[in-house]
């Protein structure tokens, strides 16, 4: 499933190829696409129709493209995009083949030297669009990550947390809540409530980095191990980005259809039974292991992250 980094790459792509321009014509070739969209694919359509697109804003794997309406007015709601498991936003030149699992078209209006669709393609279909409304951000800040640093976000999306990237993010009530929380670590980073865009993969990077078991309990976390966790969070988020997110199989591109490539640098996540870099750069000898967790599975060295003796599993 696509994380932080990946969806950041996308917003990206929307914002310099999407935002400025109106929606032309809207085309729902598969309704389970919108079916969160709870007025129906014909509603979907026309309250679409004719919209500009005024920005492209990210909170944690949340996507959103605030709308404003033909005749200017300040953007009231939002297309709200989830990618799911593999979902894909891709900008395309109109007339070119249609990809085997495209699930919405939208037809932009012209802008030289662009492509002039945004499609929508989704081959397991647990992603989806619709249309919501902006509410306020709770704390006044912007609503994630965008150009215009609006102070909304759509009200399906308000529970979710700020992401670690997100300025307007605080550590400190982060590490009060971590501790409230009596459970294991992993499971803290992965509950989108308390801190979005985090999944799977960056949690085991980031827990490698920091040499920390993901099972360690929440509430015997010190301040500077706390720290540690988001500084290494953080780091693991940037360079993936740098590398254009990560790809595992074809599923997961840019708008463009382009692959990251920082799954090349992974330290631990997929790398059951091969040697621990770090412990290889410092003579020791540890391969790394894979353990089963939440019905997915955990990847950590035996050696740098070691079981805690109260470990919440």
């Amino acid at each position: 499933m696509p994380e932080l980094p990946e969806v950041e790459v996308v917003r990206r792509g929307v914002e310099r190829w999407v935002v400025g321009r109106r929606i032309e014509s809207v085309q729902v070739l598969d309704a389970r696409s919108v079916r969160r969209h709870e007025a129906g694919p014909v509603s979907f359509g026309h309250e679409l129709d004719g919209a500009v697109v005024a920005d492209a804003v990210r909170r944690g794997k949340f996507l959103w493209l605030p709308l404003t309406a033909a005749h200017g007015a300040p953007p009231q709601e939002a297309l709200l995009v989830h990618l799911g498991m593999s979902g894909q936003l891709l900008v395309k030149d109109a007339g070119l083949p249609d990809e085997k699992h495209l699930k919405v078209r939208l037809g932009l209006s012209e802008r030289p030297g662009t492509p002039a669709e945004l499609r929508f393609v989704d081959q397991r279909i647990f992603g989806g669009m619709l249309l919501d409304r902006l509410v306020p951000t709770g704390d006044g800040a912007p609503g994630g990550r965008s150009a215009t640093g609006a102070p909304l976000v759509p009200a399906r999306a308000a529970h979710i947390g700020r992401d670690p990237l997100d300025p307007a993010f605080d550590a400190e009530r982060f590490h009060d809540r971590l501790r409230r929380r009596r459970t294991g670590l992993k499971r803290a980073l992965l509950d989108q409530s308390l801190v979005s865009g985090i999944g799977n993969i960056y949690a085991d990077e980031a827990l490698w980095q920091a040499r920390l078991h993901w099972a360690r309990p929440t509430d015997t976390l010190r301040r500077p191990e706390t720290m540690r966790v988001l500084g290494a969070v953080r780091e693991v988020m940037d360079r993936a980005l740098a590398a254009g997110g990560t790809s595992f199989d074809s599923l997961y591109v840019n708008v463009n259809g382009e692959s990251g490539y920082f799954a090349r640098s992974l330290n631990a996540y997929g790398r059951a039974s091969l040697p621990c870099p770090r412990c290889a750069d410092e003579g020791r000898s540890a391969l790394i292991v894979r353990e089963q967790f939440m019905n997915r599975s955990s990847y950590r060295c035996p050696v740098c992250q070691r079981t805690p003796r109260n470990a919440r599993f």
